[in-house]
């Protein structure tokens, strides 16, 4: 994922030494890479994106569910997660196929986004079609998360009742910490000059993620390039909103939330939550400062 891993947990059973749980955990962590990686020209996925072909492919049932689960959040999001713009994202400098820093033409854009759209991807009786040849699907938006969820799975069945697990950001946590203190979880300033805290918060027994566009830009004449590609415009955004924070049952929904509601904007992003209910924290650049706003159902777990 090309990323590192942090797990924290609490075990009084001599079964669960550190250096055997780390061994099932990597297990775990490399097959869901094996079926989902776009670095990984011989991954599940990779696979099947270099087919020029419609024909319906059988899948492992993981890469089922998470394409399943991203087009199901693409619906209800009107197409703002979006599996597919891979080559809009590759175009922009920011995927795997590193190239130049330097801001497409019209046509470069507009070819891109011809072979783009999650309407032209279905996944049904195990097998993953796409009704364009070309068509490239990028699972990094919610991969991460079910990452998170499978490997809180396995604590949960090597019977772990504590713990706190957290893949490039994204985090899920049960139970409580040694001393019987609730987990507690610094979510950072979106400020790319410096590492500090916007706030630290007591999630409970949840899986948080967050998404933002200060970490991964480059400018060019003045203007700054996200790595969030809107599928609307097929460009980066260009709105206020830099940071969104949502907390949910699954990694794999916050993770997959937390990029939809970033392409949405701030007010569009807070009335989203506030309809689904989702615990949501954004926070936008306003005037040279940061501001928050905060979901109702979010307010629970403020300090």
């Amino acid at each position: 994922m090309g990323t590192t891993y942090h797990i924290r947990y609490v075990s009084a059973n001599p079964r669960h030494e550190a250096e055997k749980v780390k061994e099932r955990v990597d297990a775990v962590l490399a097959q869901i890479n094996s079926q989902m990686s776009t670095y990984d020209p011989n991954s599940e996925l990779s696979r099947f994106n270099q087919r020029q072909t419609t024909e319906p492919v059988v899948v492992s049932r993981a890469l089922e569910t998470v394409v399943r689960r991203a087009l199901e959040i693409a619906e209800e999001t009107d197409g703002l997660l979006d599996v597919t713009v891979g080559p809009l994202v590759n175009l922009w400098s920011f995927g795997p196929q590193q190239r130049p820093e330097v801001t497409p033409t019209a046509a470069e854009l507009e070819a891109a986004q011809a072979i783009t759209g999650y309407q032209h991807l279905t996944v049904e009786n195990h097998q993953l079609q796409k009704h364009i040849p070309e068509l490239y699907v990028d699972l990094s938006t919610i991969a991460k998360g079910y990452g998170v969820d499978r490997v809180a799975r396995l604590l949960e069945q090597m019977e772990i009742q504590n713990y706190l697990v957290e893949i490039g950001g994204e985090m899920r946590m049960k139970g409580v910490k040694p001393g019987n203190q609730p987990w507690r979880i610094a979510i950072e300033k979106p400020d790319n000059t410096m590492r500090a805290t916007q706030r630290i918060i007591e999630p409970g027994t949840n899986a948080i993620a967050t998404s933002g566009d200060y970490r991964n830009y480059f400018e060019q004449d003045g203007v700054r390039y996200s790595h969030i590609i809107d599928p609307r415009t097929g460009k980066p955004i260009q709105h206020n909103l830099v940071s969104v924070t949502v907390l949910a049952d699954t990694c794999m929904d916050a993770d997959a939330y937390a990029t939809a509601l970033t392409v949405m904007g701030p007010e569009q992003a807070l009335a989203f939550a506030e309809a689904k209910g989702l615990p949501v924290l954004l926070v936008a650049r306003e005037n040279g400062e940061f501001k928050e706003y905060t979901s109702t159902a979010f307010k629970p777990y403020l300090q």
